[in-house]
Order: structure tokens, then C-alpha cells, then sequence
């Protein structure tokens, strides 16, 4: 099935514009030199004409308009006109049979094109005997070398449009395939965006709850003069914090979706490490810290992985494992290159919810999977739990890079 073409403006007005000059001419032709009857000449001559801008929205009306025009112009044609002039089909019907085909081929596709084209042959086939002629042969030889060219030259004309027609096609196939490239590019970006705030939300608000939920839940066992309404009030914060951590987990599983590549984001860096360590040792957690300095002069990228690698394996440490002793260290090995490790020791108790979304492990894999590295996360043979990643870093290529970046 031909796909139905929209045509631009230009075309309908060359089109029409063509179609009044062809009738404009018709008329006075088929009249003085064909010897139409005048009042016929303008009915017949509308036929042919309009059926060009016709064969655009309505080419089967079209082929019958034509058809009618040129079977009416060949039998009212007079016997005895100048045989300069070509017959049965006159010049301009010629013109305009070429036209026709050819806006047909364009429009709707080469069977109908084929069918107006035969009709017409037929058609044209059919004047000299019916035009009451009493003459023998049947055909003259300027009739039979009239109607040769005639329909070679819409057949020319029909392979050219069929050419045309396909670049069209190409063309326009081309068109909506970068169309759906386009939204695909959209949609993809979105997913994107969609993955990058998902991991930001969990790695800056879980970590803050998770520091809330604790404080909240041991107030009671560091604070021993509380009064009881306090200790109420603080086991109704620890509550309503580990249920927003349950609400927020629900709305990440909405926005990210498995597999997405990780997404460069730089935002804190080694520096930062320490006061993170210290907002967890204020709420009544043990931890140690360990940062080689040299660090500090890390690439970017890699000191926001780090942080954000070390800021999740302390929250996962706060949530699964209560009461127990965290160790940081971030160090520079001499041959792996940024060595993070996070331990943390056995539990004293049972978590009072321990559920998660695995948002926090994806991250960090993606972080680590981002810079080239690698990242296990286990558990230790004494009951506690250990995260340990290791990021590539060149330090004497850093270093030649901002010296040439200095240049």
C-alpha cells in the first residue's frame, strides 16, 4: 500500500499555475487549430487541464476527467485540419499526458500510474475510428507516429517521477528515522538524569537518615538522665527516620533503572572524609580514620568516588550492624593504585530494619566500574563486614598532566 503524500505549498501552486497556462493555450489550439466546436474547447480543455492539479488528491477522478477530455478534443476534431499539426492526440494534450502520468506516479505509486497510462493509450487508440473518418488504412502513419511518441513520452516521464518518487520515499524514511533517533537520545537522557539523581538522593539523604535513625535509637543508652517522655520522643524520631529511609528507598526503585551507566558528578572530595567520620562519631559510633595525605592531590573524579564510597559503606555499617566499631582507610598502594577499605566489626545486636533496595552496593560498584576499578564487599571471619575498592590512580602521570596543563 503507497503511503499518501503531503504535498508542500510550492508544488500546489506550480501545479495549478501550470495547469491555467496549459488551459489558457488549450483552448484557443483545440478551437482555430483543431476545429473544436469554441463552447466545447472550454469544457474539454477544463478537463485535461484540471485533472493535474486533480491527480494530486483525487487521481482516480482525474483519469476519468482526462480520459473524457481526450476522447471528446479527438472525436470533435475536424477532418479537415491543417495535418501539421499531430493527431488523434493534439500537442498540448501531449504535454499534459506527461504531466498527468507523472504527478500520479508521484502522488499515489506506479500501479495506479501504469492503469492512466493504458487508459489513456486506449483511449487514444480508439479516435481514429471513432471519429467517423472514411479512410483507408484505419491509421495514417503520421496518426501511428503521433501516437508512438505520445505515449514514449509518458512513458519517459513515468520512470522519471518513479525515480523521484523513490528519492522522496528514501528521503522521507531518512527523516523518520532521525526523528525517532531524536526521542530515543530524549528518552535515553532522561533515564540518565533519572539515574543520577536517584544515586545523589541516596547517597547524601540515605547517609543523613541513617545518621539520624542511630543517634535517635542509642540517645537513650548515651544519655542516661533522660527523662521518659524524651525517651519517647527519641524512639518516635528513630521511627519516623527509618520509615522515611523505607519511603525513600521505594521512590529510588521508581527512578533508577537497573544497568544504567554512572554518571560523573563531582562533588565532595578526600577533604571532606574527616567530617563526615566526625558526624558519625557524634552520634555514639566508634570510628577510625586513616587517610594518606598524598591523596588530597588526586584526580577529581576519583576523590568523589572515594567519598562517596566511603559515606555509603558507613551507612551500611550504621544500618545492618548496630553497635559496631567502623574502620576507614584510604590509602595510596604502590602498585594498585587508591586503596579504600571499610570494616566494620560484628554486631552488637540485631538491626531494627535491615531491609534495603541494593542501591547502595550498585553505587559503589559503579563508581569503581566508572575509574577502571574494581570492589568487594564481604563478610569478615569475625562476624563483621568489609568493603574494599580499589581505584587505578597514575600519580606521576597526574602529575606530568597538570604540569602540562600549567605549560
Amino acid at each position: 500500500m503507497v503511503q499518501e503524500r503531503t504535498f508542500p505549498l510550492w508544488l500546489w501552486i506550480t501545479v495549478g499555475s501550470v495547469s491555467v497556462t496549459l488551459y489558457s493555450i488549450a483552448v484557443p489550439v483545440n478551437a482555430v487549430l483543431y476545429q473544436v466546436p469554441v463552447a466545447i474547447a472550454f469544457v474539454l480543455s477544463a478537463f485535461t487541464a484540471g485533472s493535474l492539479p486533480l491527480a494530486l488528491r483525487m487521481p482516480r477522478t482525474a483519469i476519468a476527467l482526462f480520459s473524457l477530455g481526450l476522447l471528446g478534443n479527438g472525436i470533435l476534431s475536424g477532418h479537415d485540419r491543417d495535418p501539421f499539426w499531430p493527431g488523434p492526440v493534439p500537442v498540448l494534450e501531449i504535454i499534459t499526458l506527461a504531466l498527468f502520468i507523472a504527478l500520479i506516479v508521484y502522488s499515489r505509486g506506479w500501479k495506479l500510474a501504469a492503469i492512466a497510462w493504458l487508459i489513456a493509450a486506449a483511449v487514444a487508440v480508439s479516435l481514429p475510428p471513432l471519429s467517423g473518418r472514411n479512410s483507408s488504412p484505419a491509421y495514417t502513419g503520421a496518426e501511428t507516429a503521433d501516437l508512438i511518441v505520445t505515449f514514449s513520452i509518458a512513458a519517459a516521464a513515468y520512470v522519471i517521477a518513479l525515480l523521484i518518487a523513490g528519492r522522496a520515499t528514501i528521503r522521507d524514511e531518512l527523516a523518520r528515522e532521525k526523528e525517532v533517533s531524536a526521542e530515543e537520545q530524549a528518552r535515553r537522557q532522561l533515564i540518565e538524569e533519572r539515574s543520577r539523581i536517584a544515586r545523589e538522593l541516596h547517597d547524601v539523604v540515605a547517609h543523613s537518615m541513617s545518621v539520624i535513625q542511630v543517634q535517635a535509637s542509642t540517645a537513650k543508652y548515651r544519655l542516661t538522665d533522660l527523662d521518659v517522655p524524651v525517651v519517647a520522643e527519641f524512639d518516635d524520631i528513630a521511627a519516623s527516620a527509618r520509615s522515611a529511609l523505607a519511603e525513600m528507598r521505594r521512590l529510588l526503585g521508581t527512578l533508577r533503572p537497573d544497568g544504567q551507566d554512572a554518571e560523573r558528578m563531582p562533588q565532595r572530595t578526600i577533604g571532606d572524609i574527616p567530617g563526615l567520620v566526625e558526624g558519625t562519631r557524634r552520634s555514639g559510633i566508634g570510628i577510625d580514620l586513616s587517610i594518606d595525605d598524598d591523596l588530597r592531590g588526586a584526580p577529581l573524579s576519583a576523590q568523589v568516588a572515594v567519598f562517596r564510597i566511603v559515606q555509603e559503606a558507613i551507612s551500611n555499617a550504621l544500618r545492618h550492624a548496630p553497635g559496631s566499631r567502623i574502620s576507614v582507610s584510604v590509602a595510596r598502594s604502590n602498585t594498585s593504585g587508591l586503596v579504600i577499605s571499610v570494616i566494620n566489626s560484628a554486631p552488637l545486636s540485631a538491626p531494627v530494619d535491615a531491609a534495603g533496595g541494593g542501591h547502595g552496593i550498585i553505587g559503589m560498584r559503579e563508581r569503581t566500574t566508572m575509574l577502571g576499578g574494581n570492589l568487594e564487599t564481604h563478610a569478615t571471619p569475625d562476624g563483621g563486614w568489609i568493603v574494599h575498592a580499589v581505584l587505578p590512580f597514575d600519580a606521576e602521570a597526574d602529575v606530568a598532566a597538570r604540569a602540562e596543563g600549567n605549560a
